[in-house]
């Protein structure tokens, strides 16, 4: 019945976010807090390359893994047409095996929470441990619902350059406060000439986590020296729910 960031949330993605669009500073936070490293790193979650790119540019060493496969074909296409060739692969990261370990594994932009379940989001931090060489670091941005409201719709327009157009339409179905996870539907409509000629529906989940209770999970997994920043401000405690909460992590082993 739905689909999950198929062509048209694809083709909306690269036209909303582009590549090197920061979303609150947060490419130029990361490249910040990165810029010591000198070995390999992978971005989780890494959609079509938004974040990806620039730090490719800037001559990171950065694999990318993602569930989608239009996403990831789009970033493929993106990154050879700027001469890059990145290893990209298609997972789920609550169970993926690569052949590399990392000194570094990020997920900006909230991207942890759309992993629904809570035992495969811990499945997936777990999974992250492993391949971090000891001394590695997992940076990954958490979202609170601080704003949320069931019921309300949004609608939105947007104009694509050959003509044609995409309109998108969000409902809050439900917040669920004992799984702490939020759901929506997304209804992604392609137009020309006024007749409807694509659709798609995507039931868009978010998990979150209190604060202390992530840093208490990424302890039980092993993780140590673990920071807490707001708003892309380096250890800037949070104050309000609105703020976007970046976690930093070690491997000591």
């Amino acid at each position: 019945m739905f689909s999950y960031y198929s062509a048209l949330c694809t083709e909306l993605y690269d036209l909303t976010k582009p590549v090197g669009f920061s979303l609150n500073g947060d490419i130029e936070y990361y490249q910040e807090r990165l810029q010591t490293c000198q070995g390999r790193i992978l971005e989780a979650a890494v959609g079509s390359g938004r974040f990806l790119i620039p730090l490719l540019e800037a001559g990171y060493i950065v694999d990318g893994i993602d569930y989608s496969p239009e996403m990831l074909e789009s970033c493929r296409k993106r990154c050879e047409e700027r001469g890059l060739s990145p290893r990209l692969y298609e997972g789920q990261l609550q169970d993926f095996s690569l052949p590399f370990q990392y000194e570094a594994i990020i997920i900006p932009a909230g991207s942890f929470g759309l992993i629904e379940k809570r035992e495969e989001s811990l499945g997936a931090l777990q999974c992250f441990y492993r391949h971090l060489a000891p001394g590695g670091r997992l940076i990954v941005d958490l979202l609170l619902p601080h704003d949320w409201k069931t019921g309300k719709i949004a609608t939105s327009a947007y104009p694509l350059p050959n003509g044609e157009g995409i309109t998108l339409e969000s409902k809050s179905i439900e917040m669920d406060w004992l799984q702490q996870c939020t759901v929506s539907y997304i209804k992604y409509e392609k137009w020309r000439q006024g007749k409807l000629i694509q659709t798609e529906l995507q039931r868009f989940a978010l998990r979150w986590y209190g604060i202390e209770e992530f840093r208490l999970v990424l302890e039980s997994i092993g993780f140590s020296d673990i920071t807490c920043s707001a708003d892309y401000i380096y250890k800037s405690q949070p104050s309000n729910a609105g703020q976007i909460i970046t976690f930093e992590a070690v491997r000591k082993q």
